[in-house]
């Protein structure tokens, strides 16, 4: 009789997935530690095999081969207003479970603020063996970014560096294209009065989703004069927003919203006067939270799992040394999609 217990089974090995892929020992052990090198119908065959068989590399080991903690910090925002957040809550979610197909574990921290991120940086990087950091909710003047860089810590971006150039690598959704689709939807249905109610001008993300609906508009020469509003992120001033437009003496036919949170106070104004979004008046809002699927309202969905993807792609090529090729091939610009419900 085995000592262990009555023939417990081996452990996976790094021999007993290459076997089961169909590959040599050392692509697998490419696709954990340098997967660039890798081609991508090779890379799923071997994670699928890694999963199937449950192999777990030794970390303590690997750590002393690769001069890796393999562990990434990323920022946990606070929740606002319950939908106000979703994307990153689902973001942080792709980027630890993808983290750990990779061997990689994803170390959550808190701030108020970017001062207190930075305060955050610092301690992180004196209290632990750190890879890299992910940072999210870019904006201009971003100070977070210039910390991180002349501090020589790597990291990746979700968001564009707005308004600066950037040498570090960043993944981000192409806004515009998002609500331009939006719009496109709505001029197809039929609306020619569609108003945006958006954040104040100087958000980079704000300006550029609102820009998609002046592209849509001014295709079709659609007349857009008093169809904007600029508010702070709330369900309570989506309201506000959509009451005003509402009550114009040439009220709009349609609303489309840079947010799902402006979208529901728009909806919550449109539901109160007893009409019926989408058969009254459309609303769509931009995230696609699980709040706008629940109640039938249209959303531009963002690729948040691609997102988390690409993310890690590039912190391992960074990470690797890996040549960077051109600056766009660090810099990814994904296409968002819209989700049609009952509300367009």
């Amino acid at each position: 009789m085995s000592g262990r217990g009555g023939g417990e089974a081996a452990r996976p090995s790094l021999e007993t997935v290459a076997e089961r892929a169909g590959v040599s020992r050392q692509t697998v052990s490419n696709v954990l530690n340098s997967p660039q090198l890798v081609r991508p119908e090779t890379i799923a065959r071997v994670r699928a095999a890694i999963e199937e068989t449950g192999y777990r590399p030794h970390r303590a080991a690997r750590t002393l081969r690769t001069r890796r903690s393999h562990l990434i910090a990323a920022r946990m925002h606070a929740p606002v207003d319950g939908i106000n957040g979703a994307v990153l809550d689902s973001f942080l979610h792709a980027l630890t479970s993808r983290a750990e197909q990779r061997d990689y574990r994803v170390l959550l921290y808190t701030a108020e603020d970017d001062a207190q991120e930075i305060a955050a940086y610092d301690e992180l990087l004196s209290d632990f063996d750190l890879d890299a950091f992910v940072l999210a909710n870019t904006h201009r003047n971003d100070a977070r970014t210039t910390w991180l860089a002349e501090h020589g810590a790597p990291f990746v971006t979700f968001g564009r560096p707005w308004g600066v150039e950037a040498s570090h690598g960043w993944v981000d959704v192409d806004g515009a294209a998002g609500v331009y689709d939006a719009t496109r939807h709505l001029i197809r249905r039929g609306h020619r009065r569609i108003a945006f109610v958006g954040w104040p001008e100087g958000s980079g993300v704000g300006d550029d989703r609102r820009s998609g609906w002046r592209s849509a508009c001014a295709e079709e020469n659609l007349d857009v004069s008093g169809l904007t509003r600029s508010v702070e992120d709330s369900l309570a001033t989506g309201r506000a927003a959509g009451a005003e437009l509402l009550n114009a003496s040439c009220a709009p036919t349609a609303i489309v919203c840079v947010s799902d949170s402006l979208a529901l106070g728009v909806w919550t104004e449109i539901t109160a006067r007893g009409l019926t979004p989408g058969a009254d008046v459309a609303v769509i809002g931009f995230d696609d939270t699980p709040t706008a699927a629940v109640i039938g309202m249209s959303s531009v969905a963002q690729p948040v799992g691609d997102i988390a993807e690409a993310s890690l792609d590039l912190l391992t090529q960074a990470l690797d040394g890996a040549p960077g090729g051109s600056a766009a091939a660090k810099q990814l610009l994904l296409p968002p999609s819209l989700v049609v419900r009952a509300s367009s």
